[in-house]
């Protein structure tokens, strides 16, 4: 079976989320020993020296066009991660993740409004779905709704606009998507030091577990994740990007209860099997499926 670009691109976007599901644990982790700014301009750096060093002679091609992307990209994930990374410091890693994967139901809202254009019937009611299920996740939880929660689910939103806009410089005649992704790790890592600066008195990290969070998350969930999400969306939709997205709580709330001893209820578990389903429902062209099916059974009918 030959996978056309949308589904290549959603593949990829899916082993993505998984690395971004792990980064919940990783950022707890790393933020016992390391400031809010400081830890993220260390994570981004990493980012986009890796990402450089792997593609040195197409970033060496980057134009001014691209570097004003990435410069805008740049802010609104400079948004997400401080608020993820200031957020999981007051509640649960599975509370962050569920409340970050919020991102499903902002992203349709604003593709609405701002290319008022309404998404399709099977996205818009997989979003709801999975949003009951996200609801399910959070609800429950031992931690309760705290000011960690509002903060995650703000950065939610910032992340929305992040897709959105991705998806709108990718659409920019002259815009080179491998670069935009790349060029935005550098801008995020910048705007972390800036704030780092000015708020908190920024050093290298001290403890072996404080580097090994930094590392991975730097190479596995900022080069690897954030580039490859912008490359993908030249082949796919904000909605489904962000319906993917849906998946990340579930992998959070595993890697919480395996690693770090974070009890999950029954009716999260519940969530997390909705979460999926919502997302399955849409990779899965059923009524095509059912079409073929027809055909089929005609056939051996005759």
């Amino acid at each position: 079976m030959t996978l056309t670009p949308l589904k290549k691109a959603n593949m990829l976007m899916f082993l993505v989320v998984f690395f971004w599901g792990m980064s919940y644990l990783f950022t707890k982790q790393g933020l016992h020993t390391l400031p809010v700014f400081n830890f993220a301009a260390l994570r981004f750096s990493i980012g986009f020296i890796v990402a450089v060093l792997i593609f040195p002679r197409h970033f060496s091609k980057i134009n001014a066009k691209t570097i004003k992307g990435g410069a805008i990209l740049g802010f609104f994930l400079f948004l997400a991660i401080f608020g993820l990374n200031y957020g999981i410091q007051f509640t649960t890693i599975s509370n962050a993740g569920f409340l970050g994967s919020m991102t499903v139901l902002f992203v349709p809202i604003l593709s609405a409004v701002i290319f008022k254009k309404l998404p399709e019937k099977k996205i818009i009611a997989a979003c709801l779905s999975a949003a009951f299920g996200i609801a399910l996740l959070t609800l429950k939880s031992a931690a309760g709704v705290g000011l960690g929660d509002m903060v995650c689910l703000t950065a939610a939103l910032a992340y929305a606009c992040h897709i959105i806009t991705a998806k709108r410089l990718n659409d920019t005649r002259g815009m080179d998507t491998l670069n935009l992704g790349i060029s935005q790790l550098g801008f995020t890592a910048i705007y972390a030091l800036v704030f780092s600066l000015i708020f908190e008195t920024p050093h290298l990290p001290a403890a072996a577990d404080a580097w090994i969070s930094v590392l991975f998350l730097g190479i596995f969930c900022s080069a690897f994740g954030f580039v490859s999400q912008v490359v993908a969306q030249k082949y796919t939709t904000p909605a489904h990007i962000g319906l993917i997205f849906a998946l990340e709580p579930v992998f959070a709330a595993f890697f919480a209860s395996a690693f770090a001893g974070e009890k999950l209820f029954l009716i999260q578990m519940i969530g997390a099997v909705i979460v999926f389903l919502s997302v399955v429902f849409v990779q899965v062209d059923v009524k095509g499926w059912m079409q073929k099916r027809k055909m089929k059974m005609k056939k051996e009918a005759v």
